[in-house]
């Protein structure tokens, strides 16, 4: 895994999240890029770098959000953690493989989220309704999970894998 391209992964994911998916919004309900690439980075990096993922990714979200500190990131490594967790044993060999781990990984982490707001007092229920939120969320990032998987894997190419390659050049 390439510390610096994850930066600029996550980076670009949090510019898209606050500049384009932030205007998008059905019953209240906007979609959520950043739970994406955790699940991205859980599927396509495995348990323990796709918890690195999530909490980075996390984190990079929570320093925008008025919701306590850390709590997306505890919620976005959870749910990334678990992704890499049962991806190990998934069949990776067909194409719908990756949007339905992302919608469901989605709502999973939506629904996650509410209760531990609810745990540490944030009013998680007074917004859209949570049904919409999940769909919303759910939907958005079954469609845009290729991408991100995409995204992850470049994160995992290394300067190791260039040099391999026949046509790198120094």
């Amino acid at each position: 895994m390439n510390p610096a391209r994850l930066a600029v992964v996550v980076l670009v994911g949090l510019v898209l999240q606050v500049s384009l998916f932030s205007r998008f919004s059905y019953d209240g309900a906007r979609p959520d890029v950043m739970i994406l690439l955790a699940l991205a980075g859980g599927f396509v990096l495995g348990s323990d770098r796709g918890a690195v993922v999530g909490f980075a990714s996390g984190l990079a979200f929570d320093i925008l959000l008025t919701t306590p500190l850390g709590l997306s990131a505890l919620v976005y490594t959870l749910v990334a953690y678990s992704v890499g967790a049962i991806g190990d044993s998934v069949l990776r060999s067909t194409f719908w493989i990756v949007p339905l781990v992302a919608a469901a990984g989605s709502a999973v982490g939506m629904i996650l989220y509410a209760v531990v707001a609810e745990v540490f007092g944030q009013p998680a229920f007074s917004g859209p309704p949570l049904t919409a939120i999940v769909v919303v969320v759910s939907a958005v990032n079954a469609v845009l999970a290729p991408l991100a998987v995409r995204a992850m894997r470049w994160v995992r190419q290394s300067e190791a894998d260039n040099r391999r390659h026949p046509y790198f050049i120094r």
